[in-house]
């Protein structure tokens, strides 16, 4: 896999997140521990594109 087909699945996994994070917020039967735990991921996702892309 090269470097930007890498990056572009990192992309779609972040959306993909951001996503779930938004419906999950609208349903009150979601812990609030379960979003936070989702937002990190999302982070973690997005400082790892950023990482790439600089590299």
């Amino acid at each position: 896999m090269s470097l930007g087909s890498h990056i572009n699945e990192l992309r779609k996994k972040h959306e993909a997140l951001s996503m779930e994070v938004e419906r999950a917020t609208r349903r009150p039967s979601i812990d609030d521990l379960e979003i936070a735990q989702m937002k990190k991921q999302k982070l973690r996702l997005k400082e790892e594109i950023n990482r790439l892309e600089s590299a």
